[in-house]
Order: structure tokens, then sequence, then C-alpha cells
């Protein structure tokens, strides 16, 4: 009780946000070099951290987008502390901030019976496909052009990822695609946009995410043109395995499973574009 009464959550700093990147690269996540970044505009406040006589051991994201989403991440408690209840304690403080929203994560498997009692629904499995991309690549549709989507109206991004996405998130969607040593692209055709691709440098392979296209087609161009972007070649995209175009073009260019999660709502599952998502932006924030 007296190890308890010192423990303290509050908000993540700047310098709180740099550790929990490192943390998360002790757990095998491979963030992404600037993810925190992105992740500290979706919304201030929404990092959490554990203190335990003023040193931190624990950590969470309780994210809220709009009015009506939230989105659970970055839970994570250090080895030393794991066991006596501050993990909990974390959890709690994270749901309290989304409540009487619909909440989703992006849970490891094992946790899965764990996320069901606190109210959480399977909807389906991201699988983590890692790997060299050949370097091939297939002609692109008929009428699309890839493009620098900086160089795109950002409303039309905005509205593009809405899509894919319960809420608008056009802070967090402005960084994650501006932020520097990134490339997003875009496919267009006739000026519409039929597709969205991210990639960012990572502690391990390059992370590609979100994949977004209106075809498998544009998916795998756009997914090529990406992987050119790095030195040789090796990324890693997260693929919902409801959407079977998605897993036959990660599978189909050699890539092969390295981790799995499992995307759980507290409610019913968001209205989304799904066979439009052949990747995932983030784990972390969904």
């Amino acid at each position: 009780m007296e190890r308890n009464e010192k423990f303290e959550i509050t908000p993540a700093s700047r310098d709180d946000m740099a550790l929990l990147r490192a943390w998360a690269d002790d757990e095998g996540w491979n963030p992404g070099d600037t993810d925190v970044t992105a992740f500290a505009v979706a919304d201030p406040a929404g990092f959490l951290v554990g203190r335990l006589d003023g040193k931190p051991v624990a950590c969470i994201s309780a994210v809220r987008y709009g009015t009506g989403f939230g989105f659970i991440g970055f839970y994570i408690a250090r080895p030393e502390v794991r066991g006596q209840g501050y993990g909990i304690r974390m959890w709690n403080a994270g749901m309290a901030r989304l409540e009487g929203r619909l909440v989703g994560l992006d849970g490891v498997l094992d946790q899965q019976d764990n996320y069901r009692r606190s109210g959480f629904r399977s909807a389906w499995n991201n699988i983590r496909y890692e790997g060299r991309v050949p370097d091939t690549a297939p002609p692109l549709p008929d009428g699309v052009e890839l493009a620098d989507a900086g160089t795109l109206p950002f409303d039309r991004l905005a509205a593009y990822d809405r899509r894919f996405f319960p809420e608008p998130r056009d802070g967090f969607l402005s960084a994650w695609t501006g932020l520097p040593g990134r490339t997003a692209l875009a496919a267009v055709r006739d000026g519409r946009i039929e597709g969205l691709g991210v990639i960012r440098p990572c502690s391990g392979a390059s992370r590609i995410g979100p994949l977004y296209a209106d075809d498998p087609e544009t998916a795998a161009a756009l997914l090529h043109a990406l992987a050119a972007r790095t030195p040789q070649r090796t990324v890693a995209v997260d693929v919902p395995d409801a959407n079977p175009a998605a897993t036959a073009l990660a599978t189909g260019l050699g890539l092969t499973p390295s981790f799995e999660a499992a995307r759980m709502y507290t409610g019913d599952t968001p209205d989304l574009d799904l066979p439009g998502i052949y990747g995932v932006t983030s784990l972390e924030l969904g």
C-alpha cells in the first residue's frame, strides 16, 4: 500500500514521449523514428505516464478523436514493476479518459480475454508482414499517377482518410504524412485520389501505413513505389486479415508474418471501407 500511495499518473511531457518510444523499442514493436511527434499532435493530453516515486514505470495512450471515438495503445508496464497492479491502474485511467466513446485497440492476442472482460469485441486481426519487396514493380492501372501527397490539397487527403477511420483526424494526418524523413504518395486518377500510402524509417524494417487503395493493382503500385524509397526495400506493413486482397498482396510479394494484433472495439465495428485498407496506419493509434 505504501508503494501505491507514491504512484502518480500524469500526462506525458515531451521528454516522456521520447522515453515511451524507447520502451516500445524494448518491447520489439519497431516504432517509427518520429512517430511520437505525430502521436502528440493527435491528442496532446492523450498519453499518460505512471510514476513510482517520481520515476516513470508505466504508460498508456488514450487518444480522443472527434466527439465519439477513442483509441487505446502504448500500454506498457516496465518489467521491474509488472504484477504489482500498476498496469491495471494505467488501464483504468486510460479507459476513464475515453468514457462515453466507442473505443478501439490493437492488442496482443494472448490478452484478448482480458480485453473482452473490459467490454471489447474482436473485429479482425492485423498481421504484420515483413520482408524485402522485389525490385520489379507492376504497371500502374490505366490513368493512375503517383504524386507526392504533400502537393495535393490537404482537404482532399483528409476526406479520403475519412473512408477508413471513424472520425476526422486532420492534425494527426497532417503530421503523419508530412514529417521529415517520410514519404507520402497518393494515387490520383483525373484529379481524384484513389490510394494513399506512407512509409517511415523505424528501428528495424521501414513501416508502411496507412496503405489505402481503391483496388489491388493500385495498392501494389503504391507499395512498390514506397519500398523503392528505402535502401534495401525491406518493409513491414500491418495487414487486416479481414481484407483477403491485402493478405494476397503481402504473401504474393513473399513477405512473411512477424507479429499479430487483435483489432477490438467496445461496441459495433465502425463502418469503414475495409476492402480499401491494405495496411493500417498505426497499431498504437489506429
